[in-house]
């Protein structure tokens, strides 16, 4: 049994993950995510905890986006999008047993912007700007579960969470 109400977009991310776990869902309906649908998450994360468990694309990352702007404190789950993909579609209701359970097991909350690592130290890592660091962004990303992100969407989660150059370079080297 999962204690916190977990956000999915849509019914079939819903019935995938009840066909795993014991779990009270939420749908936002893709991004047509409401006032009232809003209000009553920031009303369950107070009594029961919210996990938001979205599609590693472009939409998901939007939804996650505002509600992590709009409720404090709210756990996130990460898939990777070759771990959630059919040859068409992309989602949570594609995602192995094992993918979600990893993901659940490895869930993060942000902080306050902490600025535990500098934008120099970002660069000088090579998390941006040079020809790999797409592919150190990947590492680092899977390595804290923050779920693939482009350089500026990276610093941003490293410093919410608290991450420091040294944890990065552990990662890295």
């Amino acid at each position: 049994m999962i204690k916190e109400i977990i956000v999915v977009e849509g019914k079939n991310d819903s019935k995938r993950l009840k066909s795993f776990f014991d779990v009270e869902t939420i749908e936002t309906n893709g991004l047509a995510l409401n006032r009232e649908t809003i209000d009553l998450i920031k009303q369950l994360n107070e009594s029961r905890g919210v996990i938001l468990f979205l599609d590693p694309d472009s939409p998901g990352e939007k939804i996650r986006n505002r509600l992590n702007q709009e409720i404090a404190n709210l756990k996130n789950a990460f898939i990777l999008k070759q771990d959630a993909r059919t040859s068409k579609k992309v989602g949570i209701e594609h995602a192995s047993k094992e993918t979600l359970e990893e993901a659940l097991n490895n869930l993060i909350s942000y902080g306050e912007f902490k600025d535990s690592i500098s934008i120099e130290e970002f660069y000088l890592l090579g998390l941006k700007g040079n020809d790999d660091s797409s592919i150190l962004r990947d590492k680092v990303s899977k390595h804290f579960h923050i779920g693939k992100c482009n350089s500026k969407t990276m610093f941003k989660r490293l410093n919410m969470l608290g991450i420091s150059y040294d944890d990065i370079v552990k990662v890295i080297k």
